[in-house]
């Protein structure tokens, strides 16, 4: 399966084409904006990169979760800050790429931003409840073809990364189903914890924590080399 990783990145607000620099940078606290809710892998990166910020550039750096419409409203509010560097967008390719495709938006991903870097690359896996029972992918897909009605795939957000990620795999497998999208990958993994989902493709880096002491099950990542993640699946 071709890898479809999330790639979280920091962006800033652009203003006439540059970035204002009156005094120098950083004298305040700078914000961070995450456009999905606390507790998700984005909002998880953010918030352990935060703190080395706050050391190297000794100034407070807060992280402010701004969630809806498939992160588009997090990173509208970044395009109205001033454009000083204070107001810092995180996302990745859902939020700062593909929702330019998907939606007609009240800014443009080109020129409302500069982008600043990288800071992780973090391939999806595929993981279920442990009421599934399957225990190796090739026993998951046999399951998803012959049970399709019993399906409930869940998706961090409409056109995000789980739900384009969700589509692909099924159209590799030849199965159709429904998708149950929720505000970020924190409450679809809940919901996949409680049973109101029973599949999901989620990241990576969110979904360990739970394979490790086997509250789910992972069967497949969406990279080229096996990952370390103690998988209950195969």
């Amino acid at each position: 399966m071709k890898a479809l990783p999330l790639v979280c990145a920091a962006v800033v607000a652009l203003g006439g084409g540059t970035l204002a620099t009156a005094q120098p940078w950083p004298s305040k606290s700078i914000t961070l904006i995450v456009p999905f809710p606390a507790g998700g892998p984005t909002d998880t990166l953010t918030r352990i990169l935060s703190e080395p910020m706050r050391r190297f550039l000794g100034q407070t750096v807060l992280v402010d979760n701004v969630t809806g419409a498939g992160g588009s409203i997090g990173v509208g509010r970044v395009v109205r800050a001033a454009p000083d560097g204070y107001t810092v967008s995180v996302g990745h390719w859902g939020t700062h790429v593909v929702n330019g495709a998907y939606y007609k938006l009240p800014y443009d991903l080109l020129k409302d931003l500069a982008p600043v870097g990288m800071f992780a690359d973090n391939p999806q896996v595929v993981v279920s409840n442990n009421g599934v029972p399957a225990k190796t992918m090739k026993e998951l897909v046999a399951w998803i073809k012959n049970k399709p009605d019993q399906l409930r795939f869940g998706a961090g957000s409409l056109g995000g990364s789980s739900h384009m990620a969700a589509i692909y795999l099924m159209n590799r497998i030849g199965a159709k189903t429904e998708y149950i999208a929720y505000r970020g990958g924190a409450p679809a993994m809940a919901a996949l914890l409680s049973g109101e989902i029973n599949l999901y493709l989620t990241q990576l880096a969110s979904a360990v924590p739970q394979i490790r002491p086997g509250k789910i099950r992972g069967y497949m990542v969406t990279s080229k080399n096996r990952q370390a993640g103690n998988s209950r699946g195969r």
